[in-house]
């Protein structure tokens, strides 16, 4: 840290005089300053960098949207956001105070005094939680104590979240958000879990773990490690590393870095119970005894756990399969199920051994309403890919470049034209010489081979997820057939998941599937079966802290209604609690529900429909734009959204917030922030993407449409699409915008038209062509001949 009484910048913010440099890091510099109009005394932070990344500039607004509106003692007051040179200024009350890492070096804490400042966190989570903010990056450095009077500040809220379950998806280490050495688990991405407000009692724990005994619970110079011993090492207790500490202060600390957010402390207020007793035995006997953690650990928040009930056998077979492609294996494995039974959750709990191998976990997904799309899966999990190299530093990408060229030689400009994202590692690539027919395949075959096989090392086996393969179009079928007949890599793990009571023998999947058999691929497969009784009980008794005997009634009625299907299960349970079926007693102390009143209430037993109750509950304004991105697919971007819907990126992002809040829509990145608080400027580089929560809900979604206006949405929709095109304001594929006007001919009664739509059909087939797709190119095709020669 560098103090100065020179500012080093010469950038102004009218109004205030700038009086000494507090602090002068790599990202951010603070500076002490006076307010010319009260000569108040103020503290301005501004990014460091003359030109900061966008990353740094979604961050920076994200403290002021946050923040604005809170009235927590324990938060520093931030006063206005103003422009700073590139980038913003945010200004603050001068607390005066130091950051807590700092502050214990000089002044070394005594157990009372940690104890203390264990408190006053533990009110300011209360307080954070109550208003629904997640922090995110809890540590020592974003910790003010004042030297005086010893009262603690939060600060830093760049990266905290104002939605009650954030995902995070994965990528390299270097880039996650927080800091690695206090990050909760479920924040690297590779646990199968949200992260909520319980991560910030993870970080809590670290801190307090750093203060008692003057080190950090794990260090290591590997990020992935780090992140690995987050996941899955147990520290050294507490009073093992310091003996001054009494064995029920490590318990407390213990408890808050418990690796699964079902284990630690559900409450603030809990914590600060047992702190707060700790503090009284210290203060009465000058010693700490042991007793129960918790007792008033009572959380009101209806929590329904994420951990998986009644798949351990499945999940062994999963991680068997995983260990021996970490020996060198290539396997084939397909998850089975009907909608909801939880494939993709199961798939996912692969993320744990991937990390302690250092392997590469890429996923796509293919979609019910645009099945023609050619390799849509495949080029999603590419971009996945894309995405978490490009996070890496330059030395490893610049590695990644020649390994990647080396294989795909003159010719990757083949592989470009499918993935295109792949130019920003490897750069713009000569046109491959055009071939056609069988040669054509044979060398996109191959090509796709030695790609894989750049990925598929014992150093980093690689696992390729395509959900939904039912919907799977005819050229993703022959790859994956290509890729375990042809291929001989090993370290390959391909996942797939598909509703097998969608299939018929006769399905271009099962044919697929019966003929690498026929050619000796051995194909493993998890059928996922409902949840019995007792895995619904133990679900239900977790969700509402009471024995499974208590919650025996419930769980009856639960599975008559929903027959053990594990995501309708969560979503009763959530609906029984938002119509205040299932409430918390607070004089009592737990939850309690009225088995009676609820089996006279006329709930649904279809959960398409109980989801569409819940989405008509939203703002008429947010139910619109989620009709219009339901018919985009499973996956959406803001931009897009924006054109159909006809306005601008502010006001789509306002509307869709009700549908975050709620949970039905999850964003796929952070920049979603930068729409928060106050309205920027919208800007074609800014282009949030978001997905629906499950099938189910986009399928809710969808049937809102009335049936006889779909054809007419679709429409609008391509229509909307092309005209950007033309504009040269929408650089989405032509794919899209064909499949939405080929929903709608039967309405496009003008010759002109028709003849603008069939040369759009023509334009997809050839795209369809060139990637080798040829029977969705022959579709397309065909398509135009129709609208050409209607009477044909």
């Amino acid at each position: 840290m560098n103090t100065s009484t020179e500012p080093v910048t010469p950038h102004k913010i009218t109004g205030y005089t700038l009086v000494e440099t507090i602090y002068q890091g790599p990202r951010t510099t603070v500076y002490r300053s006076v307010e010319t109009a009260t000569q108040q005394s103020v503290v301005i932070k501004v990014l460091s960098q003359e030109y900061p990344s966008f990353s740094e500039l979604v961050q920076f607004r994200n403290q002021y949207a946050v923040t604005q509106n809170l009235s927590i003692p324990g938060i520093i007051p931030h006063l206005s956001l103003k422009p700073w040179g590139n980038g913003y200024g945010l200004v603050m009350e001068d607390f005066q105070g130091i950051d807590l890492g700092q502050y214990a070096a000089q002044h070394p804490l005594s157990l009372p005094e940690i104890l203390d400042i264990a408190i006053q966190l533990a009110d300011i989570l209360h307080d954070l939680h109550q208003h629904q903010v997640i922090h995110k990056d809890i540590k020592p450095a974003n910790i003010l104590i004042h030297p005086d009077s010893k009262q603690v500040k939060l600060i830093d809220f760049s990266i905290a979240s104002l939605l009650p379950k954030e995902t995070q998806a994965i990528q390299s280490p270097k880039s996650l958000e927080g800091t690695l050495a206090y990050l909760a688990p479920e924040q690297s991405g590779r646990m199968n879990r949200a992260i909520d407000y319980r991560a910030d009692f993870y970080s809590l724990g670290i801190t307090l773990y750093q203060l008692l005994t003057g080190q950090l619970p794990f260090t290591s110079h590997d990020p992935l490690e780090l992140i690995h011993c987050h996941m899955a090492q147990l520290p050294a207790p507490v009073h093992q590393v310091n003996p001054q500490v009494p064995a029920i202060g490590a318990a407390i600390v213990a408890k808050l870095m418990a690796k699964n957010a079902e284990d630690r402390y559900q409450t603030a207020l809990g914590l600060r119970h047992d702190l707060h007793q700790c503090q009284r035995q210290w203060q009465e006997q000058g010693t700490m005894t042991n007793f129960a953690l918790g007792q008033r650990d009572l959380s009101d928040r209806f929590n329904i756990p994420e951990k998986l009930y009644g798949r351990k056998k499945e999940v062994r077979i999963l991680l068997d399969t995983f260990e021996q492609v970490a020996q060198g294996n290539a396997e084939l494995m397909l998850v089975t199920g009907f909608s909801g039974m939880g494939k993709t959750a199961v798939v996912n709990e692969v993320h744990r051994p991937i990390t302690r191998q250092n392997g590469y976990f890429i996923k796509g997904k293919f979609e019910q309403f645009n099945r023609n799309i050619p390799f849509s899966a495949f080029v999603q999990a590419f971009q996945d890919l894309v995405r978490q190299l490009l996070s890496e530093n330059d030395a490893e990408l610049n590695n990644w470049r020649d390994q990647i060229l080396g294989a795909l030689g003159e010719n990757a400009q083949v592989i470009v034209e499918l993935v295109p994202e792949l130019e920003c590692i490897i750069g713009v690539q000569p046109s491959a010489p055009e071939l056609s027919g069988t040669a054509a395949q044979n060398r996109f075959n191959r090509l796709f081979r030695h790609l894989i096989q750049v990925f598929t090392t014992a150093e980093h086996p690689l696992v390729i997820f395509m959900d939904d393969l039912q919907w799977a179009d005819s050229a993703s079928l022959k790859l994956i057939q290509v890729l375990m007949t042809e291929s001989q890599t090993g370290y390959l793990l391909l996942l797939g998941a598909y509703r097998d009571h969608e299939v018929s023998c006769t399905h271009p999947l099962i044919l697929t599937l019966d003929e690498l058999e026929n050619q000796g691929i051995g194909l493993k497969t998890i059928a996922l079966q409902p949840l019995d009784q007792g895995s619904l009980n133990h679900l239900i008794a977790d969700t509402l802290h009471a024995p499974p005997a208590v919650v025996q009634p419930l769980t009856k009625l639960v599975l008559q209604k929903t027959q053990g299907n594990p995501f309708f299960a969560t979503q009763f349970l959530k609906t029984l609690h938002q119509e205040q079926l299932i409430t918390f007693d607070h004089d009592i102390g737990h939850w309690q529900c009225d088995i009676t009143q609820i089996q006279a209430t006329a709930l649904t037993d279809d959960v398409v429909t109980l989801m569409a109750h819940q989405l008509q509950k939203l703002p008429e304004s947010t139910q619109r734009v989620l009709k219009l991105a339901a018919c985009m697919g499973s996956q959406f971007d803001l931009e897009t959204l924006g054109i159909i819907s006809e306005q601008s990126l502010t006001d789509v992002a306002a509307d869709l917030w009700p549908s975050l809040q709620a949970g039905f829509i999850l964003p796929t990145s952070q920049i979603y922030k930068f729409f928060q608080g106050s309205k920027p400027a919208d800007s074609p580089d800014i282009n949030p993407t978001y997905r629906f929560l499950h099938d189910r809900v986009q399928q809710a979604a969808y049937g809102m449409i009335p049936a006889s206006k779909k054809p007419g949405n679709h429409l609008k929709i391509g229509q909307r699409l092309l005209a950007q095109r033309l504009e040269k304001q929408y650089n989405g594929d032509i794919f899209n915008i064909v499949n939405n006007c080929n929903k709608g001919t039967e309405l496009i009664d003008d010759v002109h038209q028709r003849q603008q739509l069939a040369i759009l059909n023509l334009e997809a087939g050839k795209s369809a062509k060139l990637s080798l797709a040829y029977a969705e190119a022959v579709s397309y095709f065909e398509q135009g001949i129709k609208l050409l020669f209607p009477q044909g």
